[in-house]
């Protein structure tokens, strides 16, 4: 699928954290067309006029779903950028984003006992997926959810509204169930599944690690580590 530009505004802001955003944009032009799990490129550069070369901009997954009329991210604060875009972004805002890139879940993969991964805001690509149609093909999927706290699970209404995935979610919350454990996640669904992870590359990485080394394959290991 080949990458377009649009102008788009912004249609809400929330700011449920310090430091922490979801922005909502609506086209101003056609329809936004994007796989589940792919991300975009947003500038906001305000002399950018759709036709000259491409400026600053950063990658952000999208959450939504591609057969929703606007485009969700969700962002945390961290650089130069993400913090002019905390300041200067209001509901109104005109910006411009350039999709699709990535190819998280049209890479080849099986369906059965697929197992999700995801700590924080990392699981804003797997949500593209939870809540469009195309999650219905997958048979008996595992989704394993962390957050520090119980507050910073702020998907829990896209959870519930996706495709029955509520019955396939695990959440934990570091202050009382710890963090994430990879290895029993490993052990309770062995090497033959595929492993998607999406969240700080710290943790992509060392979970990567330890599911190879408990022998699972590294081609059945896909990670959502663009950045």
């Amino acid at each position: 699928m080949l990458q377009k530009k649009y102008k788009s505004i912004i249609t809400s802001i929330s700011n449920p954290f310090e430091g922490i955003y979801t922005l909502e944009f609506r086209s101003l032009g056609s329809k936004y067309k994007y796989h589940p799990g792919q991300f975009l490129h947003i500038t906001i550069d305000e002399d950018f006029d759709g036709s000259s070369q491409w400026p600053e901009s950063r990658c952000f997954s999208m959450q939504s779903s591609p057969s929703e009329e606007t485009i969700r991210i969700t962002y945390s604060v961290k650089g130069a950028f993400t913090r002019e875009m905390g300041k200067t972004l209001k509901v109104g805002s005109e910006v411009w984003l350039k999709l699709p890139y990535g190819d998280l879940f049209t890479q080849p993969h099986n369906k059965t006992n697929t197992v999700f991964i995801a700590g924080g805001t990392g699981i804003t690509p797997f949500l593209s997926l939870f809540t469009h149609e195309s999650f219905n093909e997958y048979i008996n999927p595992k989704i394993y959810l962390g957050f520090r706290t119980k507050e910073f699970n702020i998907y829990e209404s896209e959870l519930a509204c996706s495709c029955n995935s509520s019955k396939f979610v695990k959440l934990y919350y570091e202050d009382k169930d710890g963090i994430l454990d990879i290895q029993s996640i490993a052990d309770d669904n062995g090497t033959d599944s595929n492993y998607f992870i999406s969240g700080p590359p710290a943790m992509i990485k060392a979970f990567k690690q330890t599911l190879i080394g408990k022998g699972v394959p590294a081609g059945n290991v896909l990670t959502d580590d663009w950045e």
